[in-house]
């Protein structure tokens, strides 16, 4: 599996496996992206996104039968090793993130509580929603 900085034309295939697995958000292609490519396939992405008050982690998935693989996890230190500093995130699965070396944020910044207020948090159980941070090691 070679984990990589996504090039043109791995965007189209990328973003749509982001919208199969219920990760595309509006702009995804014009973020920061990388992937994890088996054999010339797309197996997954991840994605980096520039706000005013801080850089996220976002839409991060694995074509299922590539999971179990580690695949997540390289495809996140791929994002933390390019990043030039803190990157936080939303996530339901703090455990996953906690496992790559992320925390529990108190510092919450503007952009993602203004996200909660738009459709791409619709459908998210906000109850389990746990917002992290990770400093560049």
């Amino acid at each position: 599996m070679r984990i990589r900085k996504v090039r043109l034309e791995d965007v189209p295939p990328a973003v749509e496996l982001a919208r199969r697995l219920d990760l595309d958000y509006p702009g995804m292609e014009l973020d920061r992206l990388w992937v994890a490519e088996e054999a010339g396939e797309i197996a997954g992405l991840v994605a980096l996104k520039e706000h005013p008050d801080c850089l996220e982690l976002c839409g991060l998935g694995v074509e299922p039968r590539f999971r179990g693989k580690n695949v997540g996890t390289d495809l996140v230190e791929a994002v933390m090793a390019a990043a030039p500093g803190r990157v936080h995130l939303a996530t339901i699965i703090p455990e996953f993130f906690e496992a790559c070396g992320f925390e529990k944020s108190a510092d919450i910044p503007a952009t993602f509580l203004d996200k909660r207020n738009t459709a791409w948090c619709d459908g998210c159980p906000q109850e389990r929603c746990t917002v992290m941070s990770r400093e560049k090691r």
